[in-house]
């Protein structure tokens, strides 16, 4: 009586395909994410500045944000809606205008970027002071 042996089935998993597709991957995220732009704001803190840039003419446009997180704009307090009116003058009336933005250390981030926004809506440079 001729019995043949039943051939087992090998358990072993084979790596080398898995580690060919995570590095196809890999390489696909890296080449991807270095396309992607994220969407920030344009912010530039103050820092020293290059001699050959002429101080400025006209007087700087502030911002200060209290520790409540009320609004003052060149000395007089404001709203929102009123700092965005301003802005919005200030844009008509001189193109290349910036603002200073001055928070209060224990000022609420929401505010400082409610600012930020207006700035960036009208394409305004924008320069947060360090808080005190």
């Amino acid at each position: 009586m001729g019995l043949k042996k039943r051939s087992k089935v090998s358990a072993e998993f084979s790596m080398s395909s898995l580690t060919d597709i995570i590095f196809l991957l890999l390489i696909f995220f890296m080449l991807t994410s270095s396309l992607v732009v994220p969407n920030a704001l344009n912010l530039r803190l103050p820092g020293k500045s290059s001699k050959n840039t002429p101080p400025p003419t006209t007087q700087p446009n502030i911002v200060k944000i209290d520790r409540s997180g009320t609004y003052t704009f060149n000395g007089s307090p404001i709203s929102l809606s009123g700092v965005f009116k301003k802005v919005r003058e200030i844009k008509k009336s001189n193109p290349k205008a910036n603002i200073i933005i001055a928070p209060h250390e224990k000022a609420p981030n929401e505010k400082v970027v409610a600012i930020l926004d207006v700035a960036y809506q009208f394409h305004l440079e924008a320069t947060i002071t360090d808080p005190k």
